[in-house]
Formats: structure tokens, sequence, C-alpha cells
């Protein structure tokens, strides 16, 4: 099994069968719904969506402690490597590559902006992304990172076919549950957990209007997780 930890906002934990883990969009320090009980005792792989500091904001000082193998875009993962991290594999969208743990790596579209905040400057890193995450069992999730519901979508479903996805539901810097619903709709995955939402007021979406509004979607369920407690998979 593999066991999933929602850690708040759009940052995920994922270890696999196998023990490696993995850590999307690393928002540690100031995220007001990251577990403050949860440590980390390895990362092998890190995967950032894109830019933001809600995003990002921990990856650095998280890569120079576990050294995995980090994944980004490629803009994104130059501005990393200044910052002195090791182990960066820049990738680009529709690109795919071996990560830990037997899995592949794949790197999709997302619609959204990609601004890295460096000081008292926004420096461009290049396109926002989300990722398919195809294990060793063959099995695949897609991490869809912060996006607004686009047609493409359709085609992650007939490539990659993911049973599982990660979709951002917050509204205001993403889409909300009535785009998020289209969203279901285009990938027919079987589980849907929602992201992005609840952290800060302008954030209205809920994981309840998502599931009314795909109730006649009866082969995906809104799978509502609570930060930092872990569910198997």
């Amino acid at each position: 099994m593999t066991e999933i930890t929602w850690l708040g906002h759009g940052t995920v934990q994922v270890r696999l069968e196998s023990g490696e883990v993995l850590l999307f969009d690393p928002w540690i320090e100031g995220n007001p719904r990251f577990p403050q009980e949860h440590q980390f005792d390895r990362v092998d792989g890190l995967l950032i969506s894109h830019g933001h500091f809600d995003h990002i904001h921990d990856a650095v000082p998280v890569a120079k402690k576990f050294e995995p193998k980090v994944f980004a875009i490629f803009e994104t993962s130059v501005w990393l490597e200044r910052k002195g991290v090791k182990n960066t594999s820049a990738m680009n969208k529709g690109g795919s590559q071996p990560g830990p743990g037997g899995i592949t790596v794949t790197m999709t579209h997302a619609v959204h902006s990609c601004g890295i905040l460096d000081g008292d400057q926004i420096l461009y890193g290049g396109e926002a992304s989300g990722y398919v995450i195809t294990l060793p069992d063959s099995r695949a999730f897609y991490f869809a990172g912060d996006t607004n519901v686009f047609s493409d979508m359709a085609l992650i479903r007939e490539l990659y076919r993911p049973e599982l996805a990660f979709l951002p539901i917050g509204d205001f810097y993403t889409m909300g549950p009535r785009e998020a619903a289209l969203a279901c709709r285009m990938l027919n995955s079987r589980r849907v957990i929602p992201l992005h939402f609840g952290t800060f007021p302008a954030l209205t979406g809920r994981p309840e209007q998502l599931a009314d509004l795909i109730r006649d979607l009866p082969g995906t369920e809104v799978w509502t997780l609570q930060p930092g407690k872990p569910v198997q998979w």
C-alpha cells in the first residue's frame, strides 16, 4: 500500500510501498494548516509544481537536509541550483524520467503563473506544471499543482489513466469546485483528493461543494483528508 499524508494547503507527502518518500510543494514554515507534530524522517524525491512561496517556500532547506532528487521545470531548477540545491533534475512538460522507488515522473501542463519571489524581486520561474506519477505496480496518480481546469486534462486521462487525482478547489488563486467538477469528469479518476482550500479566507471552495457537483458521477469519490493524518491507497 502507498501512504498519503496531506500536510495542509498544497503540500503532500507520499510514502511508497518500498519506503521511499516523495514530497510535493513543501510549505512548512508559516503554513497555518501544517501539522506541527509532523516530522520528516526522509525525503527521497522533491517535486515542485511552480515557484510561488506557498509551494516552494521550504524546498531549499528540505533539499539541503535530505538531498533528494529534485524535480522541477527547467527555469525553477536553475534558481534552486543557484540557492545551493544539489541533485536537481530539470524537465519540461510531456517529459518523463525515473524517480526513487522505481516510479516514473511525468510533467504535465497547468494553467497558472510561476513567478518566484526572491527578496524584493519576482523572477521568471518558467511555467507552472503538474505531475503524473506512475508506480511500479502500474497504478498512476495525478498531482495537478495550482491550476484552472483545462481541456487537455482529457489527454491526461487518455495517456496515463490516473486512478487518483490531487486537485486544487479553493477558488480565487486556482479553480474552485465548479471548475474542479469538470476536471473530475475529464479525468474520470476513481478518487479525488481536494487541496488548496481553507488556508486563507479567500479560498472559499470546499470538498462538500465538489462532492455535490459530481453526485451524478458515481465512479469518482471525493476523498477529503485531514492534515497530518495518513491514509492508505
